[in-house]
């Protein structure tokens, strides 16, 4: 049996466990939160509660308030199969004059403050943390995220040579793509194998992930949706465009859309501008989860830049849920139509990250990035623009050209 390998989220994780009464857990299925809270040693005297399991999912439906009651602490896993236990416990929770700390972890396949049959959030009684597909420094089994912390609190002066001199070690983000960051696929499986592994993976997410969140009236044509959004990875989706062409109502496809991300199979990006006001009225980006599943459902053999892009996404999104600050992540676009993949915004200052494929990057790769610090002066800490080749070197003042693997 693979070893279990050290994830970055195990921090966050006992950070919540002696902060909150109720520690919530949530992603996509299999990406590991069941691993996680199981390999948790702070976890070792939870009782596990496992709501796959179709007698313990009937005993919770049938009696919520007993099961939740039953033991002193518990671990619920996939806990959206029985929506009235997020009740329970709440109610188990508010009983404790003074409750106890790690309680209760509830692990889940959706977005539970976004699931309609959730009437309550246990706001100000849960901590959450999402979990991502594997990064690099997990899958080599480092349990890390890149460098985003070292090079935040680092002038950029200094980055090249911070960068530089560490033990980084070169890789092909085309073969990261295509295994991907699911545990299983990602390190146990052959070509062949994933191909399969995926297959009855979107199986299982359209039969019960998705049917435990809202009613499809149509698979064949979420399926067809589900493959046209993956091949628009990386952009602004245009609803009425997409459904035009598909033959669908414009809202039923906003609808799916909404359900993919509810469920963590896409993630949307917001717009990045000075004025917070003004971002709800720029249209988000949607990426796919995990490059490997994105190729799968697009039916693509070979990756392209939006995977790389998706790589790079994945590792700051499993760092941002570490960052006790509180960072946000967003993407840079003017009225001009120039683009930054990736704007990295805690407190008043933003960093800049554009992402290529080319092995040889040359002015017109960071000509936007470029732009965005002198837009933006003193409030952009810098820019990097990753890339697929190895040499690292400045392209302008704050702007440092560097490979992909040199910071993941």
């Amino acid at each position: 049996m693979q070893p279990l390998l050290p994830r970055a989220a195990s921090r966050r994780l006992d950070a919540l466990l002696r902060a909150m009464p109720v520690v919530v857990v949530t992603g996509p299925r299999q990406v590991g939160k069941s691993s996680l809270v199981r390999d948790t040693p702070a976890l070792a005297d939870h009782q596990i509660i496992d709501l796959d399991d179709t007698q313990m999912r009937i005993a919770a439906e049938r009696d919520p308030e007993d099961l939740v009651r039953r033991w002193p602490k518990v671990v619920i896993d996939e806990v959206q199969r029985v929506p009235d236990l997020l009740l329970a416990v709440k109610a188990a929770a508010d009983a404790e004059r003074h409750a106890t700390k790690g309680r209760f972890v509830l692990t889940g396949s959706a977005n539970l403050l976004a699931m309609q049959q959730v009437a309550d959030s246990l706001a100000g009684r849960a901590g959450y943390l999402p979990m991502a597909p594997m990064t690099r420094g997990e899958l080599l089994g480092f349990g890390t995220t890149g460098r985003w912390d070292e090079l935040w609190h680092t002038p950029f002066n200094a980055w090249q040579d911070r960068l530089a001199s560490n033990d980084a070690i070169p890789g092909d983000w085309r073969d990261l793509a295509r295994h991907g960051g699911f545990p299983v696929p990602a390190l146990q499986l052959d070509e062949a194998a994933r191909h399969e592994w995926f297959t009855g993976y979107a199986a299982t997410y359209l039969e019960r992930d998705l049917r435990a969140v809202s009613a499809v009236d149509s698979l064949g044509e979420f399926q067809r949706a589900m493959r046209a959004f993956a091949l628009r990875a990386g952009t602004p989706v245009n609803h009425a465009d997409v459904a035009r062409e598909l033959g669908l109502v414009a809202r039923t496809l906003r609808r799916w859309l909404d359900l993919l991300v509810i469920t963590g199979q896409v993630i949307e990006l917001g717009a990045w501008t000075v004025r917070r006001s003004t971002r709800l009225r720029r249209r988000p980006k949607f990426y796919w989860n995990d490059p490997a599943f994105a190729m799968h459902v697009a039916g693509v053999r070979e990756p392209d830049g939006v995977h790389l892009e998706t790589i790079v996404l994945n590792d700051l999104r499993v760092w941002a849920a570490d960052d006790p600050d509180r960072l946000t992540l967003h993407y840079w676009r003017d009225d001009a139509d120039r683009e930054v993949d990736f704007v990295i915004e805690r407190g008043d200052h933003v960093l800049a990250v554009e992402v290529k494929a080319t092995t040889k990057p040359g002015p017109d790769d960071w000509k936007h990035v470029k732009h965005f610090v002198r837009e933006y002066g003193e409030r952009c800490r810098g820019a990097l623009l990753l890339h697929g080749g190895d040499e690292t070197f400045r392209a302008t003042d704050r702007v440092l050209v560097t490979p992909w693997w040199r910071v993941l």
